[in-house]
């Protein structure tokens, strides 16, 4: 396949601002530059990588598959460029840390607070790389430390901390009739209209598992980007019913009249782990570790006070 770094700029650049005008801007090239540049690309490919909804381009789906190469790819070299200059100027106490799927960070300014006092000759970067990439990063030496959660054929090639869990809930209007349940079974979502983060979009590769019942099959889902008051905004406004960490909705429930429904007899829990390659670890990296697990590891389910969200 016959790609440059100016493709994949130029895939990132539209994605993100919705308009080839735009996007020219951003790069600094023409508006007719970049619009042949895409019709080359576009034709090369054989396929259209944008649709037009109403005056923004946004990815279809073969503009999706490739817009998540393009980020992963601009990442890295962006990420090998900033090492390259921290070992030419002598810089190499630093940890990279990223957290899976993630929209709220509030838990993270103590850890940095306390990890500065501790180590304060030590750099710390947060690291943003694709939701599913995590631990294929944190394996390339992209990442030091990752907050991972969701399934990856390569977690058996990282070291693993477990931090805590977290209860997935059913989140709907008060009056809708899943409010009055003291759970849902797999049978409560074979008619139900679901509004998910569209980290769950199953046509991805590999595809997250949907967070429901085994066997649960609903009549319909929409996919949202992962932006929890637009959620909430859905739910609310009766556009179908989502499925949510409990800490996540439980700020919610009482400004949008909303009700959290458990999700089977017993909790639908996910477990949080800290994830590291294996070996010796060098102290900063270890300091590190040692005060995320201590500011997440006593957190109760509910309240878990993490950032990620998928």
């Amino acid at each position: 396949m016959d790609f440059d770094l100016r493709d994949l700029e130029l895939l990132a650049a539209t994605a993100e601002t919705g308009s080839l005008t735009a996007a020219a801007t951003k790069l600094y090239v023409s508006q007719p530059a970049l619009s042949q540049r895409l019709t080359r690309l576009e034709d090369r490919l054989g396929l259209q990588l944008f649709d037009r909804a109403g005056r923004r381009l946004v990815p279809n789906a073969a503009g999706r598959r490739m817009l998540a190469a393009a980020r992963h790819i601009l990442a890295e070299l962006d990420s090998a460029e900033r090492d390259l200059r921290d070992l030419r100027d002598g810089r190499h106490r630093r940890v990279r840390f990223t957290a899976q799927c993630s929209t709220t960070f509030t838990w993270l300014p103590p850890v940095i607070r306390a990890f500065r006092h501790r180590e304060p000759d030590a750099e710390l970067r947060i690291e943003t790389v694709a939701d599913d990439a995590p631990v294929p990063a944190l394996l390339a030496d992209l990442v030091d430390v990752a907050l991972v959660t969701k399934p990856d054929r390569e977690l058996d090639r990282v070291h693993l901390t477990a931090l805590f869990e977290d209860e997935m809930v059913a989140v709907v209007p008060d009056h809708h009739p899943w409010a009055r349940r003291s759970h849902l079974t797999t049978r409560d979502f074979a008619d139900a209209r679901l509004v998910l983060y569209d980290v769950y979009d199953q046509s991805r590769i590999p595809a997250v598992p949907l967070p429901l019942p085994p066997g649960a099959r609903p009549a319909r889902i929409t996919l949202m980007p992962v932006i929890t008051d637009l959620l909430i905004e859905m739910v609310a406004g009766g556009q179908g019913a989502t499925v949510l960490p409990n800490w996540v909705a439980a700020p919610y429930a009482a400004s949008h009249r909303l009700a959290l429904v458990r999700i089977g007899a017993r909790p639908l829990t996910r477990t949080w782990y800290c994830a590291t390659r294996p070996g010796p670890r060098p102290p900063h990296v270890d300091a590190f570790v040692e005060i995320l697990a201590a500011h997440l590891t006593p957190a109760a389910p509910t309240t878990a006070p993490t950032g990620a969200e998928g």
